[in-house]
């Protein structure tokens, strides 16, 4: 029996050793040989990552010259629930509480997202105030968290949307200078990574912890001043449903900086909400970004060039006819039974197309518009005014195009087109910006949006903008604007102009094209022009209403004129212009 007894216990002492032993290799397996991978897996259980969003900078427009700001941001906060910390006692309530309090904002399925028991990263609301947070916050739910970000205010409504463009749900901007400029105005977002309690809530403990702040994208100051802009668009929405058009646009700009005053399209949209619109196209800023063949406003530009070569001057004559052969096809003046002799200052207030590709060709052998005059013509448009070239403005734009003088469509036929604005494709921004060195004695500013930026105290930090190139002379700039103004005074149009003032401008209407071919049908119509005082040009006026599809024959004296008589009366009082001498 002693034995018996002897070796049970052997036996027993035997096995308790065996299992000590494998504590200890189980021990020494867990604390010394996988130390690293049970520190990780803790580590990663207690901390959390957090992006520290950057506030986004804010937008501004002039007001006179008080920058006052347009687009503000909102803060709003997104509700992230860590499914595996929730007591499950507390799930219903949650939802019951997300209900309530955040209602439309919730997303979609929270109680399966709360039941996901292998996910530790679940969004159960967006987009929530301050005020739905803090109701929130105070029923203390564990395993929730609040994450701040914020949404843009557009405080003035629709006043330059297409300026201003707007900010997805992603926070990129698209559109406007939201999304040229987005780089610049989202900054760079900073991160938290620390451990935190069962809540969620950082501890201000442990040597993992890391901050990096985030920072503030820049405040943006553009050129607008938001009363031009607002009269613009009030201006331009008149004279499109007066027109009975359905689009138009208009460009303000200050011929002696490049900035664009105004800059204004209809119909336009609440960049606040962007997402309710059915058409996209709305969106699109057809100042900058949509190129048309702008008609007989080409007309300033081509008989400059022919002056400032020194091949004729406003009174040099011709022989008008109404039609004139060129190669093989014949090009007709729209305003017929004016033949006999004609001064040039005569062909461009009655916008005879005789007269400008007669003028053209005395760029070369003075019977066609020969390869000679082509490349002279392509020079000034394409290399001096900027003509079917992005001009650099911090805007979405197009390039648009006008063939070379040596390539198979750069034709003489072609040529003559382009001398009234034909068979070309520019952005009103482009002609905006060259017409502005014609009136400005030839100086050429890159357009602009951006006057600079807004510093944390509030102090505008501005910046120059300087002259890329000479287009044409300062002689001919002069000859130019009489020219301008005689036009304008021979036309209807002036008599609603304030006395003591130079305006100056010249109409446009195009034919639009319809399954590939022009029409006389359908038209659009431009008007461009500038006005000042003493001082010379202060400001140019550009306007184009179309109705595309509509088969309306629009006008550039009839529809597109009165637009810019009104912004311009507007601009002479707005401004404080002082009167000519």
């Amino acid at each position: 029996m002693q034995r018996l007894i002897r070796s049970r216990t052997g036996w027993l002492a035997i096995a308790l050793l065996v299992v000590m032993a494998a504590f200890v290799l189980r021990l020494f397996q867990l604390q010394i040989l996988q130390y690293g991978k049970y520190t990780e897996l803790a580590r990663a259980s207690q901390q959390r990552q957090f992006i520290i969003p950057a506030e986004r900078g804010k937008i501004y427009m002039m007001d006179g010259k008080t920058p006052v700001p347009v687009v503000l941001n909102q803060a709003v906060y997104t509700v992230i629930a860590d499914p595996q910390s929730i007591d499950d006692k507390e799930r219903g309530q949650l939802v019951d509480s997300l209900r309530e309090i955040a209602g439309g904002e919730m997303t979609e399925n929270v109680s399966e997202r709360l039941n996901n028991k292998k996910s530790r990263y679940e969004v159960l609301a967006k987009n929530i105030t301050r005020t739905q947070a803090e109701k929130l916050k105070k029923k203390n739910f564990a395993g929730v968290l609040y994450q701040q970000s914020s949404i843009r205010n557009y405080p003035e409504g629709e006043l330059g949307a297409h300026v201003l463009g707007f900010v997805n749900a992603a926070g990129e901007g698209q559109y406007g200078v939201e999304g040229s400029l987005n780089k610049q105005l989202k900054g760079r977002d900073g991160l938290l990574q620390s451990v935190t309690d069962v809540r969620n809530i950082p501890l201000t403990v442990g040597k993992n912890n890391m901050r990096i702040e985030a920072k503030s994208g820049d405040n943006l100051a553009l050129t607008v001043d938001r009363n031009i802009q607002s009269q613009t668009e009030l201006a331009l929405k008149k004279g499109v449903e007066a027109a009975g058009a359905t689009e138009g646009s208009v460009i303000v700009m200050n011929p002696k900086n490049g900035q664009v005053l105004a800059m204004a399209n209809y119909p336009t949209y609440n960049p606040a909400n962007f997402a309710k619109q059915k058409n996209g196209s709305v969106f699109v800023d057809s100042a900058s970004m949509v190129p048309f063949e702008p008609g007989s406003i080409i007309k300033s530009f081509s008989f400059a060039t022919a002056i400032d070569k020194g091949v004729i001057t406003p009174s040099s004559t011709y022989n008008n006819t109404d039609c004139i052969k060129v190669a093989d096809r014949t090009m007709c003046n729209v305003l017929r039974g004016l033949g006999g002799t004609m001064t040039i200052q005569g062909a461009f207030n009655n916008s005879l197309n005789v007269g400008t590709i007669t003028a053209i060709r005395k760029l070369g052998n003075g019977s066609q518009i020969n390869l000679p005059a082509r490349q002279t013509l392509y020079e000034y448009y394409h290399d001096k005014f900027g003509f079917g070239a992005k001009t650099g403005i911090e805007l979405g734009e197009a390039s648009g195009y006008i063939y070379p003088p040596d390539s198979a469509e750069g034709n003489e036929v072609r040529y003559s087109a382009m001398t009234y604005g034909q068979s070309m494709n520019l952005t009103m921004v482009q002609v905006a910006a060259g017409f502005s060195s014609l009136v400005n004695g030839g100086q050429y500013y890159k357009p602009t949006i951006l006057v600079g930026t807004i510093d944390e105290s509030g102090n505008l930090k501005s910046s120059e903008n300087k002259v890329v190139r000479q287009t044409v002379s300062g002689g001919t700039s002069s000859q130019m604007r009489t020219m301008l103004t005689t036009a304008r005074r021979s036309s209807f149009l002036s008599k609603s102009d304030k006395s003591g003032y130079e305006i100056g401008g010249k109409t446009g209407t195009s034919e639009a094209v319809v399954n590939g071919a022009y029409t006389q049908k359908e038209t659009i119509a431009t008007y461009i022009g500038y006005g000042g005082g003493k001082n010379g040009a202060e400001y140019v006026i550009m306007v184009r209403v179309a109705a595309p599809g509509k088969g309306i024959n629009l006008q550039g004296n009839l529809h597109a004129g009165p637009i810019f008589t009104d912004i311009s009366n507007w601009m002479i009082d707005y401004m404080k212009i002082a009167p000519k001498e």
